[in-house]
């Protein structure tokens, strides 16, 4: 009793941290309650200073860097209950970064429940890497150590060694006019994947999820009962027709848990294109999406789920039962739809942006395009007597789904491949697989091959064997693009890099260019040869960095500018080689938060951050041997943008370049 009398009485205590101040804007204390149950609540909160905002967890990729706990020892002597949770904050669309950021202002609250595995448990130590922001960002870490008995916990400090103070003091540089990165001078970072984009796409998966099985049979049953049941017609129309909005809206209500659940951890989407292991986990399921489209077996919901919504559509009637009617229908559905909204969550996670705000884009385009046949059909039931009957086709339908997801998978394996460095799926391997599965999309469409649960004699139509043909001639077009005939500029940033390559090159840079991956051969060369830098702040598995090699790069002015008047410096953020044991070390910030670096990744990582105040990739910034910034930074663009920039750049290093001619001269 004792015991427990001392974890509730001092178990709340606050923390306080050092004076607050421009270089120091947020003010951290913590705490820890026993809330019954052997678990524990942790509770981080901090004090910002007016004009600065600290990131959410779950901000949007390419824009500031989110907040990041990490447990130590977490799985081992405790264990974590749910995600971190976050207090409430408030999202406003980035100029700099043209994507809507989730931030706090005044204050930040976290909180975490863990539940200790040995009563001999102690204490906590815990570590918060975040990103402060006003005018310029500063990233900060913060170690946390907290006791659960209520005793003085002992800090587990990082220290910077000898060593660790070398390395560190050469990641920070000594930039002139930096004050130019973020100024205004007419080149626009324009984004080529919007919104408007994420929802065609979903639009477009809507329209391929009415042509299935599980869809399109309802339409004409559905129409029929709503037109059909009442004496007065309009209303029938009426009924049908907010049947359509209810779809809608069910599938828009599906994808705000990732805005407003602060325990569903959508960071996890954001880091899709990095984080090696979720992309095998999203490998595995779309393979097992595509089998399931292949017949193989059946993906369902309980039939209890449907049942249970269809008596209460019953009981319920009027707006409410057709409300209900429609999630029957999503249920009875999801063995067709499931694979398809799969396929949207994947191309959204690979999209640049907020990727809840995509994701709410694409399954508000499905849900659009899944209920306009239940309203356009009411509306002119005549209609019904042209649509053609359910049959075979629709199988059809299911197996050529089934092919494109598993061309999908491929993808998640090969960014895994990319930021791994594993070497299996190079640029040629890929496309040969790609290849293979549109060849076979070919034969199946022909009717050389069919799935053990078709009939042997099925009639090829007409459709059937013209996308038969289609899929030949992408496989021909592959095929080029594999063999260097091509550039695959319409499929760019989905295969690896051209410098990806089972081919050996003299050059392992993208479109054969000369670079450097390191800052210090680079900014050498650099002064050796007086020409200035573009340093491209990139990554493996980077889809808008592929995007901007491939467009934008290739285009002949700017390639050859890229190629005769800089020196490229390609620094890869998502790199996961780990340092040589004597390259690693503590980096202290000038708040005195330490971060260790393990990997190159982390490395250059920080080196953007400290020095640039970015945190997204791609990221360009134009640099004299001298370090002198010669305009604003930029990224996502198009060539004629990116080509103008790159003038600028070049105008101003010439004029810098006179100048301290002239000055040496006198």
């Amino acid at each position: 009793m004792k015991y427990i009398l001392l974890i509730l009485l001092g178990s709340s205590t606050w923390i306080g941290a050092m004076a607050q101040n421009e270089e120091d804007p947020v003010q951290w204390t913590h705490e820890v309650r026993d809330i019954g149950d052997g678990t524990y609540e942790l509770t981080f909160k901090g004090q910002i200073l007016e004009g600065w905002h600290v990131y959410s967890q779950f901000t949007a990729e390419g824009g500031s860097l989110p907040s990041e706990f990490i447990f130590e020892n977490a799985g081992e002597t405790y264990e974590l209950i749910g995600n971190t949770e976050e207090g409430p904050t408030q999202t406003a669309f980035s100029e700099i970064f043209g994507v809507e950021e989730t931030f706090f202002k005044v204050e930040a609250l976290f909180k975490q429940k863990i539940k200790p595995l040995s009563p001999q448990l102690r204490q906590v130590n815990v570590s918060l890497f975040y990103q402060v922001c006003k005018e310029v960002c500063i990233p900060m870490e913060i170690d946390f150590s907290l006791s659960l008995d209520g005793s003085t916990a002992a800090a587990d400090k990082k220290t910077v060694d000898a060593n660790s103070e070398l390395l560190g003091n050469s990641l920070r540089l000594d930039l002139k006019n930096k004050e130019m990165l973020s100024g205004a001078n007419g080149f626009d970072s324009k984004s080529k994947n919007g919104l408007w984009t994420v929802f065609g796409l979903g639009f477009i998966g809507g329209l391929i999820a009415l042509l299935t099985p599980c869809v399109f049979p309802m339409i004409p049953l559905t129409v029929s009962f709503f037109t059909k049941r009442v004496q007065n017609k309009s209303r029938g129309v009426a009924n049908a027709i907010f049947y359509g909005f209810c779809i809608v809206l069910i599938y828009f209500l599906l994808s705000l848990p990732f805005h407003a659940f602060d325990t569903i951890d959508s960071q996890i989407l954001n880091t899709i294109a990095t984080n090696i292991w979720v992309n095998i986990l999203f490998f595995i399921i779309f393979v097992f999406f595509a089998f399931s489209f292949f017949g193989y077996y059946e993906l369902t919901l309980p039939n209890s789920w449907a049942n249970k919504m269809d008596a209460v559509s019953s009981r319920a009637g009027g707006a409410l039962g057709i409300f209900f009617m429609a999630v029957t229908l999503a249920i009875v559905s999801f063995s067709c739809t499931g694979p398809i909204l799969g396929g949207l969550l994947g191309s959204t996670t690979l999209s640049i942006g907020d990727v809840a705000t995509n994701l709410t884009a694409g399954m508000t385009g499905f849900g659009l395009a899944l209920a306009l046949p239940f309203g356009l059909f009411a509306l002119f039931p005549s209609w019904l007597n042209s649509i053609p009957k359910s049959g075979s086709w629709m199988n059809t339908v299911k197996v050529f789904l089934g092919f494109l997801e598993l061309a999908l998978a491929f993808k998640f394996l090969s960014n895994a491949d990319l930021v791994g460095n594993w070497g299996i799926l190079k640029r040629e391997v890929f496309l040969g697989v790609w290849i293979l599965l549109f060849l076979l999309l070919a034969l199946y469409l022909l009717g050389l091959i069919r799935f053990p649960h078709e009939p042997k004699k099925a009639r090829i139509s007409g459709l059937r064997k013209g996308m038969g043909l289609l899929s030949i001639f992408f496989s021909i077009y592959l095929l080029s693009g594999a063999l260097n005939y091509t550039s695959l500029k319409h499929l760019s940033g989905f295969p690896p890099p051209d410098f990806y390559s089972v081919v050996e090159s003299s050059s392992n840079c993208p479109l054969g260019l000369d670079c450097y991956k390191d800052f210090e051969p680079g900014i050498a060369q650099a002064k050796e040869s007086k020409k200035p830098i573009l340093l491209d702040f990139t990554g493996w598995a980077c889809v808008n960095c592929r995007k901007m090699e491939e467009k934008v790069w290739s285009d002949p002015a700017v390639y050859s500018l890229i190629k005769d008047e800089f020196i490229l410096i390609s620094l890869y953020i998502d790199d996961r080689t780990p340092l040589a044991e004597e390259e690693q070390f503590n980096f202290e910030f000038k708040s005195g938060n330490i971060k260790t670096i393990n990997t190159i990744g982390e490395k250059w990582g920080t080196f953007q951050t400290v020095n640039f105040g970015a945190a997204s990739q791609p990221y360009y910034v134009l640099l004299s041997p001298e370090l002198e910034v010669l305009t604003t930074s930029i990224q996502n663009t198009d060539a004629d943008t990116y080509r103008d920039w790159l003038k600028k750049g070049l105008e101003n290093f010439h004029q810098s370049d006179s100048k301290w001619s002239t000055a040496l001269d006198n």
